[in-house]
């Protein structure tokens, strides 16, 4: 697996709550969702580094896939890794790993992808991503020159 997360520079630590987790004592899947997004926010403020009207243009997520793994527990060292695998002229693609740092390695608890759409909210149409977005985001990940 660390192969795989060597393409990831941006990582969050997710503190499990214990009102994430289900019957069975496992975090229940809607909550993966959840830890995606604010994997997501800390990268676009750490990457993008820009004011943003929200109420005037921003995002729209446009699309969420999960894969589940294995189940996250409650004591679980846990972490979203995320990262922008693809832009494109109005959207770009986000990727995600779920890993639990356990004494014996790290375990993969999810994968995702998700979709996002620039949106002008007063004309109510997709835009480009803004120049600065997409140089940012180059400028950060590893396969930077491969997004264009």
């Amino acid at each position: 697996m660390h192969e795989m997360l060597h393409h990831f520079r941006h990582k969050v630590k997710i503190q499990v709550r214990f009102k994430d987790l289900d019957s069975m004592g496992h975090v229940n899947n809607a909550n993966h969702l959840t830890y995606f997004e604010l994997a997501r926010v800390s990268y676009f403020h750490e990457v993008v580094r820009e004011q943003v009207d929200w109420h005037r243009q921003g995002i729209i997520l446009a699309r969420m896939e999960i894969d589940y793994k294995s189940p996250i527990l409650l004591d679980d060292d846990l972490w979203v890794h995320v990262r922008v695998s693809a832009l494109g002229r109005t959207s770009f693609t986000m990727e995600y790993f779920i890993v639990s740092n356990r004494p014996e390695g790290s375990v993969l608890r999810a994968t995702g992808k998700s979709i996002q759409v620039c949106y002008d909210y007063s004309s109510n149409l997709s835009v480009e991503v803004p120049s600065t977005w997409r140089s940012r985001v180059m400028a950060f990940e590893p396969n930077g020159s491969a997004l264009s």
